[in-house]
């Protein structure tokens, strides 16, 4: 397997030595995303532990089903905002390096576009409205067992096991670049700091 790097021009003063940085709009929907992915996951473990009579537990699943709404939101502006400013390339990575992180970023984005509508169908199968916040509610749907399966499956049975796998990964790789490589790759998705202007 080739470890040919990719290499261009000597990075522009104040950019990470890894590549140019993503835009402020990118960054901050990229923060967010991934603040509401350490909400909605302990929200789902205490909710799915409670007992059913506390008089709690209605309320940890409206917080859980509206974060993970949230979370369908911003990625779906993510996506938009990515197709209209795509992402820096890298520099300084080997090949197979760039491939993976464009692999398991695409993975990501389908976990988390996947988990918030199988997370839906599961809920709004029984033909119940899902609260949003309770600031209003969103239609449920007429009851389909072949649709409920298959949204429990994805949504219990193999999405959570692919989401805390794609995040461990995520967060690997970060501190690999951060400890090991030490180029800067953090970098690209912070702003820029005072000394770098």
């Amino acid at each position: 397997m080739s470890t040919t790097l990719q290499t261009t021009e000597t990075p522009a003063a104040g950019t990470p030595a890894a590549g140019a940085r993503y835009t402020l709009t990118a960054q901050a929907l990229h923060w967010v995303t991934g603040g509401l992915m350490f909400v909605v996951l302990p929200l789902a473990w205490v909710m799915v532990s409670m007992a059913r009579d506390n008089p709690s537990r209605g309320l940890m699943f409206t917080l859980h089903k509206s974060v993970g709404l949230t979370i369908l939101a911003l990625v779906a502006a993510r996506l938009v905002w990515r197709r209209m400013n795509p992402a820096p390339a890298l520099r300084h990575t080997a090949r197979w390096e760039a491939a993976a992180a464009k692999a398991s970023h695409w993975l990501l984005y389908a976990v988390m576009v996947g988990m918030p509508v199988s997370g839906y169908l599961l809920s709004a199968g029984s033909g119940r409205p899902v609260s949003y916040f309770g600031l209003f509610t969103i239609p449920g749907l007429p009851k389909n067992e072949t649709a409920d399966g298959i949204a429990t499956w994805l949504h219990v049975a193999t999405g959570q096991w692919a989401v805390y796998a794609l995040i461990l990964l995520h967060l690997g790789a970060t501190a690999w670049h951060i400890v090991v490589r030490r180029d800067g790759l953090l970098g690209r998705m912070l702003p820029a700091q005072s000394q770098d202007a």
